[in-house]
């Protein structure tokens, strides 16, 4: 058996990324090791990200987070409302259909949902 679950992620300011997957994402925080500056944090399928501060920010071109919704529509005008940073709202792209947003480090966050994938995401 193979099951992904758990991620790092290098940020600049581990208690901003948190607090910002926590609002945003509606993310919980699974425990904290304030002196090695990093946060795990899950989403409702038990998949963690370990948000670790790092001096030497490293992101890679292309790094984004998938994170399936149950409407896609509405989630992204639940966190459009609290202000985050929007590439673009939901709309047919590349990888299918869904929404942009960015993380406060640039990390791209796409959200999607089975209905509007099926629906429009396909050519």
């Amino acid at each position: 058996m193979l099951k992904f679950d758990h991620l790092t992620l290098p940020v600049s300011d581990w208690e901003r990324s948190r607090d910002w997957y926590v609002r945003h994402l509606g993310m919980k925080v699974e425990f904290e090791i304030p002196d090695r500056s990093t946060v795990a944090v899950q989403d409702d399928h038990d998949l963690t990200i370990f948000l670790q501060q790092s001096v030497s920010l490293v992101r890679s071109v292309g790094v984004a987070l998938y994170f399936q919704v149950a409407d896609v529509a509405a989630s992204f005008r639940q966190v459009s409302a609290l202000g985050v940073s929007v590439v673009h709202p939901p709309r047919k792209v590349f990888w299918g259909y869904g929404a942009e947003l960015s993380d406060p480090d640039g990390y791209l966050i796409r959200l999607w949902d089975q209905r509007s994938m099926k629906e429009r995401g396909e050519s």
